[in-house]
């Protein structure tokens, strides 16, 4: 081993598994680590601390090894400032720039660290002087997806004066959302999960925060629509977001009473059903949008209703797939990815709901610390969000058709 960088570990490393999964890391990638101070914390309270010189064949080599340590909480142990290098043209960063995780991330700017501002996976860090907004002093530091970058925009490169803090879990399963400790599983019991999240629904509630429903088309199939329509009516639920097909359906169930031709009631499939579709984004494009229709009283039901009702922001951001699409559905990408990035950094809550896609692109958007939970039929859903970053979700595999109802009656009729 030819090269060397010393890095430091801190917080309670040995209950949250961040310990091993550095010195796993290290192993993994071809390298080596000698620990040069460890002090264990003897009280629940205490956090534990080490320091290792971490070892690898070349310069290449180790920065790898050492961007993964800083994904996983590690800090290079140098007093230097964060490397800031100028972007060379719009859309352009610098090479070795730095890619965001979604924690809690710290720069080191001007000899002092800074929080930087929404944090969000697979991002560029960008520090602004001069009054960008921050609280601490000049200098800001806030994640801009490559798309937003800016020639000339300070892009921070490399490792150092970077401090990434993964959320720790708690010793004893409590504090906020304990009973979120990640994972999926059909075998929890879902009557007392229920029961926790509509606590957690109503103390965001208290606290004005926002409780952001992320929707699939299943919610109007299984039958769990009018459930979260009346969430939404009673202030439960502060913004939406879902593609064209969500919102197609949940008027076509009101328009026709059906669901992509199916009689949600009697699962008939009734006459010509199957352009009750396309025949509803016809009549809401007539209409001039799902707000004009509401207004006009052509719609009068289902959860896009209520949104208007209620004043509750939507997003419906459009894929290749969709027919239509509704006039209200943002058909341009990089468009409905920033509308999705405001509502998820504005979101203390979110509930993903049968849809893979959305979840996931969702999920990409929040940082570790929002609370989340991911209900579907399907475990490979809440696996594969869980593989792509978002840690921080509870998977709860049951019938949306079933957890609709269940939790609109804890919060609504047992008030």
């Amino acid at each position: 081993m030819t090269v060397a960088r010393t890095v430091e570990l801190e917080g309670h490393i040995i209950d949250s598994g961040m310990m091993a999964r550095c010195f796993g890391a290290v192993m993994d990638m071809g390298g080596e680590f000698e620990v040069e101070e460890f002090e264990v914390g003897r009280h629940k309270h205490e956090e534990t601390y080490c320091r290792m010189r971490v070892l690898a064949e070349t310069e290449a080599d180790l920065r790898a090894i050492v961007h993964e340590l800083n994904q996983n909480g590690a800090t290079v142990a140098d007093p230097r400032d964060a490397t800031l290098e100028a972007a060379p043209d719009d859309q352009v960063v610098p090479i070795d720039f730095y890619s965001t995780t979604n924690h809690p991330t710290y720069v080191r700017v001007d000899g002092e660290w800074h929080g930087i501002d929404d944090p969000e996976m697979d991002c560029a860090i960008v520090v602004e002087r001069g009054g960008g907004g921050s609280t601490e002093g000049d200098v800001r530091a806030r994640t801009k997806v490559l798309n937003a970058i800016e020639e000339g925009d300070l892009v921070v490169t490399g490792e150092t004066g970077i401090r990434v803090e993964p959320p720790e879990r708690p010793r004893n399963g409590g504090g906020s959302f304990g009973f979120m400790q990640g994972g999926v599983s059909s075998e929890r019991p879902s009557e007392s999960l229920i029961s926790e999240i509509a606590g957690e629904m109503r103390e965001v509630r208290e606290e004005d925060g926002t409780v952001l429903v992320v929707c699939g088309p299943a919610i109007v199939h299984a039958g769990g629509r009018d459930a979260l329509a009346s969430l939404v009516r009673e202030g439960y639920i502060d913004s939406l977001s879902a593609g064209n097909g969500f919102a197609v359906h949940d008027l076509e169930r009101d328009l026709y009473g059906t669901s992509l031709g199916v009689d949600t009631e009697s699962l008939e499939h009734p006459r010509e059903g199957h352009k009750h579709h396309i025949y509803t984004i016809s009549e809401i494009g007539r209409a001039g949008g799902i707000e004009a229709a509401v207004e006009a009283g052509t719609i009068g039901s289902g959860v896009m209703y209520e949104c208007i009702e209620n004043g509750v922001p939507y997003v419906l951001a459009g894929s290749i797939r969709d027919d239509g699409p509704l006039p209200d559905t943002i058909t341009d990408a990089i468009e409905a990815q920033n509308a999705i990035r405001e509502q998820a950094h504005e979101a203390d809550l979110v509930l993903m709901l049968s849809t893979l896609l959305h979840s996931v692109a969702v999920g990409n958007c929040l940082p570790s610390t929002t609370k989340t939970v991911c209900v579907d039929i399907n475990p490979a859903t809440v696996t594969q969000l869980l593989d792509r970053g978002s840690a921080q979700a509870i998977g709860m595999v049951t019938d949306i058709g079933t957890f609709l109802p269940l939790l609109a009656e804890e919060l609504i009729d047992d008030r």
